[in-house]
């Protein structure tokens, strides 16, 4: 059989170092009691290392010619279950009901498609408002660095940003390496890092989820103004420097320098407050 070519429509780019499989393998924390969730697992490299140790990988593969591929190669291994489809849309819950060595997934690794790495990261994890009730141990992805920076980056930094809040408001966030774009064939246009995502029961909850993400979207609307110039459609400058100062932040501060935890507690102060405007 002829082996499948990369396709630019799934935005496929296929892993081939080693030493970055090595890293995300060791990054998992594998042990022989995980049942992993492989998300485009593509020619199935690092697929092969991940049977070696899980008790069980389930596949979910969006191109009919790689599935081929991979029922060919892995057919045959009690600990292998591949689900044709689009990683977005399918019911994984409910494809998993007559194969019950397969339910309960505790881990994510994978090597995910660049275009839809938010959208991927939001299903897995769940939103602010709307955490995901059943969240996995551990999710290990390989993403574009960019994204990754952002992801972990700490508050301060030009990198943080309403991302950064929303991600680490529901988990702990680890940067593990640096991936060259030459480690992939083929190349894409820009480097690649592996994060590892660790949910966690919300350490500082929002009283009202839903506002705080709504007060991310707008202090972070433009990041070169301070905060109570974004927030000027909720809060009166004057007064969102009176509670800024209540919260001892420096009332000339931008968005990008408050904590996940400062922002909760700006959000919780100001959705309790008489002052502001309804959003």
């Amino acid at each position: 059989m002829r082996s499948p070519q990369p396709r630019k429509q799934f935005a496929q780019h296929w892993l081939r170092s080693e030493k970055a499989l090595s890293k995300i393998v060791k990054s998992a924390l594998l042990s022989p009691s995980d049942r992993l969730l492989e998300i485009g697992p593509g020619t199935g490299i690092l697929t092969t290392q991940l049977l070696s140790v899980a008790q069980s990988v389930v596949a979910v593969e969006i191109d009919t010619d790689l599935c081929k591929n991979l029922v060919k190669r892995f057919g045959d291994l009690d600990n292998f279950l591949l689900l044709q489809g689009d990683i977005l849309t399918l019911d994984i819950k409910g494809q998993l009901q007559d194969f019950p060595n397969f339910q309960n997934l505790n881990k994510v690794v994978a090597n995910i498609p660049y275009n839809i790495t938010g959208p991927i990261v939001e299903q897995l994890l769940g939103t602010i408002a709307e955490p995901n009730p059943n969240p996995y141990e551990l999710i290990v992805l390989l993403v574009q660095k960019e994204v990754a920076q952002r992801i972990t980056a700490h508050a301060g930094s030009k990198t943080f940003g309403a991302l950064s809040v929303r991600v680490q408001y529901l988990a702990d966030c680890d940067y593990i390496c640096d991936v060259p774009a030459k480690a992939f064939y083929p190349p894409p246009k820009v480097d690649s890092a592996v994060i590892r995502l660790r949910p966690r029961p919300i350490e500082h909850p929002a009283s009202n989820p839903s506002y705080l993400e709504t007060l991310l979207k707008l202090g972070f609307s433009s990041k070169r103004k301070m905060l109570r110039n974004n927030l000027q459609s909720v809060v009166s400058r004057d007064q969102l420097t009176q509670l800024l100062e209540q919260l001892e932040i420096n009332p000339q501060v931008r968005a990008e320098d408050l904590s996940v935890e400062q922002w909760v507690n700006l959000a919780n102060l100001l959705e309790t407050t008489e002052l502001v405007t309804d959003i």
